[in-house]
């Protein structure tokens, strides 16, 4: 149990170091807004066919019934959000604070069924739980790096963009010892996890992201990056997981 909650919390961790390259960006433009959100978008659409291959393999039918539910899911918190300049988030408000809030959610839902994915794979041995949590540790650095493509730019600071990561990754270790525990009752349930993350990220992506990258840049520069960003996502993952 302490290892399983040791290597859960290490996950969680390396989603921050996806805010480091910030570091080096000490300026943007209204273009770099309109590339940081095509990048954001592409990732998470990368992501997404991850998470669809993994829970595919699972279930084919739940994991798109849990498909359908997270988009549903991020339709309703959406419509639930105050519009105009009614909400505010770290400093940000009305559009901004929205889309910044929005994504933060996407991802912790999306944490959620990769805490259940490392307590499950530790249930099938030592050998395989290591090998998860060193793999899905890699595969949060690019989500932190998704989080911090929508926050730095709007003007969020890179230490708490990184802090914002870290605390969207939290559902994996609060639900990894669970899992671990429960493996038997929680393994069907893991597909459904899988399909409700990847259904709210494409539509993060597609209904949030892409649109508004079309206001700062053309749309064969966003096809560019979505193509080249979800290419390299999905490659990154068949080479660390075994996509």
């Amino acid at each position: 149990m302490i290892l399983v909650a040791v290597g859960a919390t290490l996950t969680a961790l390396a989603t921050g170091l996806g805010a480091l390259p910030f570091l080096a960006v000490r300026s943007f433009s209204t273009a770099w807004l309109g590339v940081a959100n095509a990048l954001a978008a592409g990732v998470m659409l990368g992501a997404s066919i991850g998470l669809l291959a993994e829970g595919y393999s699972w279930n084919p039918v739940t994991v798109f019934v849990g498909g359908a539910a997270g988009a549903l899911f991020v339709l309703a918190v959406r419509r639930s959000l105050p519009s105009g300049d009614g909400m505010t988030f770290q400093g940000l408000h009305a559009e901004g604070a929205r889309k910044a809030f929005l994504i933060i959610v996407v991802m912790t839902a999306h944490s959620a069924a990769e805490g259940i994915g490392v307590g499950v794979a530790y249930g099938g041995g030592e050998a395989l739980g290591v090998a998860t949590t060193v793999a899905i540790a890699l595969h949060n650095i690019p989500e932190g790096l998704a989080i911090s493509l929508v926050l730095v730019p709007r003007g969020v600071s890179v230490g708490r963009a990184a802090a914002w990561s870290i605390a969207s990754s939290l559902p994996q270790p609060l639900l990894a010892v669970p899992a671990f525990l429960l493996v038997d009752s929680l393994t069907p349930l893991l597909p459904i996890g899988l399909g409700f993350a990847a259904g709210a990220m494409v539509w993060m992506a597609l209904v949030e992201l892409v649109p508004e990258a079309r206001q700062y840049l053309r749309p064969a520069n966003i096809a560019l990056i979505l193509l080249v960003s979800c290419g390299a996502m999905v490659l990154f993952q068949s080479l660390v997981i075994g996509l």
